[in-house]
């Protein structure tokens, strides 16, 4: 059983929690993170989903994602989601999301991590990642056109490669 925090629209923790799965009253929200993972090759590790995962079973995902659970932070549950599905153990303390996407149960923080990682040596999480591969923004486009990944917005996924290219300010 997987408890939530629930907070209010200001991402306030009201101190109530609820279980994962049942629904939320009107005004009530909870925190998930992504992760996605962009290597020196401008290709992001994506993942395939589990047949058996109950949201888009089998489709390509970008490199990790999951709810946070209650009593963690943000930086917590990101850690511990990419740790959990493709075992790489990384440090968020002294990152920030770059960017949250409200949503109409939540907020979505999403952070973008620059890396070059093996995938002989990644360990994924059997009971969520059924395969990973490194690929550009304009397979993934494709992939979505056909119905292959899951159907974020374009301009979703032009922006995670965007966000690693940053302008260095002096």
């Amino acid at each position: 059983m997987e408890l939530w925090d629930i907070y209010n629209e200001e991402r306030i923790k009201t101190g109530r929690s609820i279980v994962r799965g049942i629904e939320m009253e009107r005004g009530d929200y909870h925190l998930i993170v992504h992760i996605a993972i962009i290597n020196s090759k401008s290709q992001m590790l994506v993942q395939r989903r589990q047949t058996t995962k109950k949201g888009w079973p089998g489709k390509w995902d970008i490199s990790v994602g999951g709810c946070v659970i209650k009593g963690e932070r943000s930086k917590q549950a990101a850690q511990r989601e990419l740790r959990e599905e493709l075992g790489i153990n990384l440090c968020f303390e002294e990152k920030r999301a770059d960017f949250t996407i409200n949503f109409d149960g939540g907020f979505d923080d999403i952070y973008v991590i620059k890396g070059d990682y093996d995938l002989a040596e990644l360990c994924l999480q059997e009971s969520e990642v059924l395969a990973v591969k490194w690929i550009d923004v304009d397979e993934i486009m494709k992939m979505i056109d056909k119905d292959e990944f899951v159907p974020y917005p374009k301009s979703y996924i032009q922006l995670l490669f965007d966000t690693v290219i940053r302008p260095v300010y002096l």
